[in-house]
């Protein structure tokens, strides 16, 4: 989990766009991001899993 201090800086507008650092909305890690819904692939899946997320359900066939 990110710390206060490093969300705050990511959320500052860097001196060059490339320097740019999204993070989780919900925990604020910045690996395994996805940008459609903003959320790391650990949050996307326990949200989909909870139905939280619309349009998105678990796969089977």
């Amino acid at each position: 989990m990110a710390t206060e201090g490093q969300i705050a800086k990511s959320n500052r507008k860097p001196k060059f766009s490339s320097r740019k650092v999204r993070r989780c909305w919900r925990c604020g890690r910045q690996h395994g991001y996805m940008r459609d819904f903003e959320l790391c692939r650990i949050c996307f899946r326990e949200l989909a899993n909870r139905g939280e997320i619309p349009g998105i359900r678990k796969s089977s066939w």
